[in-house]
Parts: C-alpha cells; sequence; structure tokens
C-alpha cells in the first residue's frame, strides 16, 4: 500500500498551488493540530460570510461590484470548506475501516479463546 493513500489531505497548498498532505500519524503532532485548527478557522469564516451574505442580499439594494466581491469570496470559502470536508471524509472513512477490520478480528477471538481454554 502506498503511504500517501493515508496520508491527510491538509487545509493548505504550497505556494505553486499544489495540494499538501500530512503522512499518517496519531493526530496529536505540530502540523495534525495546526491544521486542525486552520480548519476550525475557515469554517468560522466561512459561516460568518455566509451571514453576512445573507444580509445583503437581503437588503437588495447592492451594486454590481459588491455582488461580484460576494461571489469571489462565497466561491473561496466553499473551496475551503470543500477541502476541509474532503479530508475529515478520508478520515471518517479509515477510521470506519480500521473499526470494521477490529470487529472481524473480535468475531475471531472467541474461537481463538476455545482453542487456547480446550488445549
Amino acid at each position: 500500500m502506498n503511504p500517501v493513500d493515508d496520508a491527510r489531505l491538509l487545509p493548505w497548498r504550497t505556494p505553486e498551488g499544489k495540494p499538501c498532505y500530512l503522512l499518517d500519524g496519531d493526530g496529536t503532532g505540530y502540523v495534525s493540530r495546526l491544521a486542525d485548527k486552520v480548519e476550525a478557522e475557515q469554517m468560522r469564516a466561512a459561516a460568518a460570510l455566509l451571514e453576512e451574505s445573507g444580509r445583503v442580499l437581503e437588503e437588495r439594494m447592492w451594486t454590481p461590484g459588491e455582488i461580484h466581491l460576494l461571489a469571489v469570496e462565497l466561491t473561496a470559502h466553499l473551496a475551503k470548506v470543500h477541502r476541509v470536508s474532503e479530508s475529515r471524509g478520508a478520515r471518517l472513512r479509515r477510521l470506519e475501516d480500521c473499526l470494521n477490520a477490529d470487529d472481524s478480528e473480535a468475531l475471531d477471538a472467541p474461537e481463538q479463546l476455545g482453542e487456547v481454554k480446550d488445549a
């Protein structure tokens, strides 16, 4: 298995615009904690922009420039939120796979214990 398959997609890109990944770990390292904080801030900023855009659109008094700026900002925040959801979704799938593997091992365990008792 390729170690990049289990890598965490980080909430930032390289200066060239390429995705950044963190190789699998226990999630308690510095970069992992920093990524968690950045993701949380991105989600808060997106929520605040969503509220603000609702207020702007309710007033029905905007210029084309304001609507354009709003669309640009919403697009940028949506891209960040989408990246966070991709990263978290991938981690949830890996967790689910691990839990399913643990469940199948647990189902085999009683048989193995029975063999030990009978020996």
